[in-house]
């Protein structure tokens, strides 16, 4: 899968040590969140699992080609993250930033 520039997501940073992808998105409040990481899975061919909402943080569940991920987001700050659930996670979120590059 190749992703074109013109998509409105790309890395941030990629932190293997602490198992997390930080995102560049558009902007999203507690309302949009919902719209902005549905269009990013869309890129990704990811689906949801499960959702939860805390206040000021969206933590959903997602499978990405088999492997589960942890899609965050934070509305506050207007930020978007993915988290790897364990170490055999690393190389499926290196290879995530990777069509998001």
């Amino acid at each position: 899968m190749t992703l074109l520039k013109s998509q409105p997501f790309s890395v941030r940073q990629l932190d293997l040590n602490a198992r997390y992808l930080s995102i560049i998105s558009p902007d999203f409040d507690f309302d949009s969140f919902d719209s902005v990481a549905l269009q990013l899975l869309k890129t990704l061919d990811a689906t949801v699992i499960e959702k939860e909402c805390s206040a000021d943080l969206h933590i959903w569940l997602v499978d990405f080609e088999g492997c589960r991920l942890l899609l965050k987001g934070e509305h506050y700050s207007s930020t978007l993250w993915l988290e790897a659930m364990s170490e055999d996670d690393l190389d499926t979120l290196a290879f995530v930033a990777g069509l998001l590059n």
